[in-house]
């Protein structure tokens, strides 16, 4: 009896083992055409009145910044500054975004990760530890 216990609990064991290094064989793979992604990902905004156009790249460093020549015309700097400022963080946050949804494409659906891509909550990406830590499922 203890021996059929045993083999059906190294199946399941195994069975289980065979599914999480699917999913990591899956991730993997698919790491070198995700950094490919993010590398060549840009997002560009411009301001409401398209004096400012932004472009940054996936973590949202600023690539170039293109004013109309309209802008002279103000002759605000203080405004000017504070439209390049806001086009800048629009396109940055739209970066973070594009760049989250490209990243939890590759990770399992429920992860950890996957919440913390999503959240930047760092109790997500260690709960599963945590919880193991505690001795808990």
């Amino acid at each position: 009896m203890a021996e059929s216990v045993d083999r059906d609990a190294n199946r399941a064991l195994r069975a289980r083992f065979d599914e999480v290094y699917g999913q990591y064989q899956r991730l993997r793979s698919g790491l070198d055409e995700l950094q490919a992604r993010v590398t060549e990902l840009r997002i560009t905004r411009r301001s409401d009145d398209g004096q400012v156009t932004a472009t940054v790249g996936a973590r949202g460093e600023l690539i170039s910044v293109e004013l109309s020549p309209t802008v002279y015309r103000d002759r605000d700097a203080a405004g000017l500054g504070r439209k390049i400022t806001e086009t800048v963080h629009r396109a940055s946050t739209a970066a973070v975004a594009a760049t989250q949804e490209l990243v939890a494409g590759y990770l399992p659906a429920g992860s950890g990760s996957l919440d913390f891509v999503r959240t930047g909550d760092f109790g997500a990406l260690l709960g599963r530890a945590d919880a193991a830590l505690r001795g808990e499922r």
